[in-house]
């Protein structure tokens, strides 16, 4: 016979796709102040590890990246899993779906966040969890979904860029706590953004080659050579950011490149292309990965990447899909 706490879970996940769905398209209701810190309960961690995670219960389909909005999904088949929101403070919810960690006596584990826009439509986040210290925490932002690790002291601070004007962020603790903040950023017109995300090391990456510009010389934009984010405030180049803690373990990692389309001073061209290290840890493996883009005014676009890597006499060697991602070109302005 099904425990009560199942017909719980049930009912919660009802209430937890409308949640997260008015969140990621209308923002927070009642929330004047983009960077008011937002206290929240009932997030699950769907990207820790087996064995990582505690027992607290998950309500997301099992799956490596969330799913976008319904209205920014070009098609169904690239669902892959949903951020769980059970309890945004001021709302009850099931008693089942609430962490299971009680705040110490005398201590307060309150949980919150801000956001603050920044210069090349960057977020600027600061997240506070002074009972969760030196643990993993999941960032996620419009489909966008890496793993980071909170200072000893239950902080974090880190920039991520923008993929939406009203920009929503959700920080997921693996005990179901969470906490939720948002920003408006109205220079995100300027900027086409193409973002790369997969888990652990899997030797992907994202390479940007502008106005022609031959591998590892000026103008080619990589992990190795990120640009800066005041040459893109400036409209003269792009930048690449990269977040995620290698460290950590099957830690969800993302780069996201920014072009200054709508500041770029004359005709520009940026070759994009995604390129994989084959390496010892991935050699004969599948791969999996996902791509998001925002090109001017148009909805995010998600494309699911499937790549059987070589075998292992091929270390060294790297794969070079071109193909995978439209060049950005820019007219004149």
């Amino acid at each position: 016979m099904a425990q009560p706490k199942t017909y719980a879970l049930a009912a919660g996940t009802v209430f937890t796709a409308f949640a997260i769905g008015y969140v990621m398209q209308f923002g927070l209701p009642g929330l004047n102040d983009p960077s008011e810190p937002i206290e929240v309960s009932g997030i699950v961690d769907t990207a820790a590890p087996a064995g990582l995670e505690d027992s607290a219960p998950a309500l997301a389909t099992a799956g490596a990246f969330p799913t976008l909005p319904q209205e920014s999904r070009p098609a169904p088949a690239l669902q892959r899993a949903s951020v769980e929101v059970a309890a945004v403070e001021g709302q009850s919810t099931s008693d089942a779906i609430l962490p299971k960690d009680v705040p110490s006596a005398g201590f307060d584990c309150a949980i919150s966040a801000t956001a603050e826009p920044g210069a090349a439509a960057m977020v600027m986040l600061a997240l506070d969890a002074p009972c969760h210290g030196s643990e993993r925490v999941t960032v996620h932002h419009n489909g966008l979904m890496f793993t980071e690790t909170v200072q000893p002291d239950g902080t974090l601070s880190l920039d991520v860029p923008a993929l939406a004007e009203t920009a929503v962020f959700i920080f997921s603790f693996g005990s179901g706590d969470g906490a939720i903040a948002q920003a408006q950023v109205s220079s995100l017109a300027f900027y086409d953004r193409v973002a790369l995300q997969w888990r652990g090391d899997s030797g992907l990456g994202l390479h940007a080659r502008e106005a022609g510009a031959d591998y590892f010389a000026d103008g080619h934009v990589w992990a190795g050579s990120r640009g800066t984010i005041e040459a893109a405030a400036r409209g003269e180049g792009g930048f690449l950011a990269r977040l995620g803690d290698t460290h950590a373990p099957e830690a969800l990692i993302a780069e996201i490149y920014s072009f200054p389309a709508g500041t770029a001073p004359a005709e520009a061209e940026v070759a994009l292309s995604v390129e994989a290290e084959i390496t010892a840890s991935n050699c004969g493996q599948d791969l999996d990965a996902q791509m998001i883009e925002r090109r001017g005014e148009a909805a995010l676009s998600v494309q699911d990447i499937e790549l059987a890597m070589p075998e292992c006499d091929a270390v060294g060697d790297f794969l070079v899909l071109d193909a995978m991602v439209r060049d950005i070109e820019v007219a004149s302005n």
